[in-house]
């Protein structure tokens, strides 16, 4: 064996011969493989020259809104003869001409952002929306919720102050941050302006096109998270009365358990615990997604601030301080409510439990008392009984030597015996002896057929 290894021809080290076709592995891929691997690439960031002007809109979409939305992109697309999106899109990128459309389909909502490279000195003079036809934006299928003007420009030789740029923001009180390794600096007032939208003016010192992209990317989907996040604050604050009250009540209901008198006390807390109980499930599914959103935007503005990698400068705030310092107590607002919901529920049913036990062991002292009275009722039947077995047996023996006697009689007249009331005497106790043996007798026969019924 090992002769005919040795002689064995081996290719050279490193070379290894080709697979034939046939050699081919043939693999039962999964149906969804492609899409959960292409799912790595969708909603790329774009690829952006400085200068350039964006405007971002965020609608929160009327369902079902999906064909109306694709119906308007259409629209859009055969004004310009370009390509129009797939009906099954979840985003459609395209150069327009003068400008770039992304649109983008979420959960909640859509986003549209245009994109215009821009030659012009001063900040926010015209807005890419302009490009659009008035008619076309006025009929957006769904409710616009964020409208935002981004530009990003080379920054200045000599950085301006917050005095200067404020005049870009109608002179707000401005925000600001060095961001990306001290690579571009951020502006904004986090106010909507005489326009309808907000403003984030980047200035780009060594940011590359992909590089910028990405920061101006991150910005939106902060201002996108940030306001569908506050959608749940208004919820919040409108049913934390209700919560309170129905607290509340929890405590009274509670309270008035140790002071039930009876049965009727116990089902008419019962009722109302129910009742609570009720309102409090329509809350918990009326609010639940609302608030598990919220919670999932907040997570998710936190990764955004962490990837701006923000350094503050000249004692301005940064977005992070920012909007942390506003979003954290909405967001507890929210969550706190939440939980409250979540933990007025189990105590109901704690309540509701504690009551049905007491409710249910009431029951069964009723039960039990009934039970006795049966068993007192049954002993009173059996004496009943016995007493009425012993009269028949009397009764019986009474008319048996009656007849006896009559018997007896008959005989003496023919001669038969010389005296009748010896004959009568003798069959008293074997009359009553007989008769109580057939009462006993049938007694048993009764008593072994009903066990064997039962």
């Amino acid at each position: 064996m090992d002769t005919l290894l040795m002689n064995q021809t081996l290719p050279p080290a490193g070379l290894c011969p080709e697979p034939s076709p046939s050699d081919a592995p043939n693999l039962a891929f999964h149906p969804a493989r492609e899409s959960l691997f292409n799912e790595l690439h969708t909603r790329p960031f774009p690829v952006l020259q400085t200068p350039s002007c964006l405007a971002h809109l965020v609608l929160l979409r009327e369902e079902p809104a999906n064909d109306a939305e694709y119906r308007h992109l259409q629209a859009l697309c055969a004004r310009h003869a370009v390509m129009p999106p797939t009906a099954d899109s979840s985003c459609y990128y395209q150069n327009f001409g003068g400008f770039e459309l992304r649109w983008e389909r979420h959960t909640e909502f859509s986003t549209y952002t245009l994109i215009r490279h821009s030659d012009e000195l001063s900040p926010f003079s015209s807005s890419p929306l302009a490009l659009l036809p008035t008619q076309w934006l006025n009929n957006l299928p769904g409710k616009l919720i964020s409208a935002l003007q981004l530009e990003l420009i080379q920054a200045p030789a000599d950085e301006p102050g917050p005095e200067l740029i404020r005049q870009y923001f109608e002179g707000h009180r401005l925000i600001s941050s060095e961001v990306k390794e001290h690579k571009a600096r951020l502006w904004s007032a986090y106010r909507i302006h005489s326009d309808g939208s907000g403003r984030i003016l980047i200035h780009n010192r060594e940011l590359n096109p992909c590089q910028s992209g990405r920061l101006v990317r991150t910005l939106l989907e902060m201002e996108t998270y940030r306001m569908m996040l506050l959608l749940a604050l208004p919820a919040a604050k409108s049913i934390a009365p209700e919560v309170k009250t129905m607290d509340q009540q929890l405590a009274t209901v509670i309270q008035q358990i140790n002071q039930i008198a009876g049965l009727n006390d116990e089902r008419r807390l019962l009722g109302e615990l129910s009742s609570l109980a009720a309102r409090i499930e329509k809350l918990i599914s009326d609010n639940n997604f609302r608030f598990s959103a919220a919670q999932a935007y907040y997570q998710l503005i936190i990764n955004r601030l962490e990837e701006l990698r923000e350094q503050e400068v000249g004692g301005l705030q940064t977005f992070r301080e920012f909007l942390q310092r506003r979003l954290t107590p909405a967001w507890r607002t929210c969550e706190a409510v939440r939980n409250e919901l979540n933990d007025l529920s189990r105590r109901i049913d704690r309540a509701s439990e504690l009551l049905r036990t007491r409710i249910n062991l009431t029951i069964e002292a009723q039960n039990q008392s009934l039970m006795l009275n049966m068993d007192q009722r049954s002993h009173i039947q059996l004496r009943l009984q016995q007493t009425v077995e012993g009269l028949s047996v009397a009764a019986i023996s009474y008319y048996l030597v009656g007849l006896t006697k009559y018997l007896a009689e008959s005989a003496k007249a023919l001669g038969l015996i010389h005296n009748s009331a010896l004959i009568t005497g003798l069959a008293v106790p074997l009359c009553v002896g007989a008769v109580w043996y057939a009462m006993r007798k049938l007694r048993r026969t009764l008593e072994h057929s009903k066990a064997d019924q039962g």
